[in-house]
């Protein structure tokens, strides 16, 4: 088990090596690596890996964004001739995604519903997709049903797309302890603004205009310090905050 070890150390320094050669890091990371393979690897994966990692995610979404700006309804144009075409689980779910993404969430629903069967019957990326269907269609119970026998079947379960889903559905049913305590970890949890800016309407709606306010300003000097391509990204959340800050 120690050579192993050892040997796992060696496989994830090289790793890292890989990416400091094509990335163009400093050569000294080459030395730091395999002169300290444990301890350099983990310096490496905090100060270099990780935030490339996250820049990608949010490369991503920016990109997606730019996308959808300059031609709005390309996706779900052509996931809906995806669909026609061959109405597999796949191409179900993607055009349910698509109408989601467009506010059709009631022609979301029975799509969604019909990729949820058969083998797919316990996804839980399927499932998650349906219950956020379920919710802005207007269902909130049943959303927050669904989500809840999600958690029981699928207890490693993570996403937090899914996780803000059944934080609305939960404060949709009324259920404001319940609400927030999902909403508490989702302000440190969740990526970008829109968690912060729908709890501190929630908070304000529930008369607690210090907390709402407070979290409002808190969250616009987070977004101060976002890239620009993030804040463009959030622009409308930070509009919510603005609102809620004054």
């Amino acid at each position: 088990m120690h050579i192993l070890g050892i040997g796992l150390h060696i496989l994830v320094a090289i790793y890292f090596a890989v990416h400091a050669i094509r990335s163009n890091q400093g050569l000294y990371w080459l030395f730091i690596l395999f002169m300290f393979p444990l301890l350099g690897s983990i310096v490496y994966g905090v100060a270099i890996w990780l935030p490339e990692m996250r820049q990608s995610y949010t490369a991503r979404r920016a990109g997606s964004a730019v996308r959808r700006v300059l031609d709005p309804n390309r996706e779900l144009r052509e996931a809906r001739e995806a669909h026609d075409h061959t109405a597999t689980v796949a191409n179900r779910t993607r055009l349910g995604q698509a109408l989601l993404a467009s506010g059709q969430a009631e022609e979301a629903v029975p799509l969604l519903r019909a990729a949820a069967q058969g083998l797919y019957a316990d996804d839980p990326d399927v499932l998650a997709q349906l219950a956020r269907a379920e919710l802005e269609s207007g269902d909130a119970a049943a959303a927050r049903d669904r989500l809840d026998a999600l958690i029981a079947a699928h207890p490693n379960y993570r996403s937090p797309t899914a996780h803000l889903t059944y934080a609305r559905a939960v404060a949709a049913c009324g259920d404001q302890a319940k609400a927030h305590e999902e909403f508490e970890v989702l302000v440190d949890s969740f990526p970008g603004l829109e968690a912060r800016a729908r709890y501190a309407r929630l908070l304000s709606e529930w008369g607690e205009n210090e907390r709402a306010q407070a979290l409002a300003v808190e969250s616009l000097a987070k977004a101060r310090g976002l890239p620009r391509h993030s804040r463009d990204l959030d622009r409308d959340w930070i509009r919510q905050l603005q609102e809620l800050a004054k």
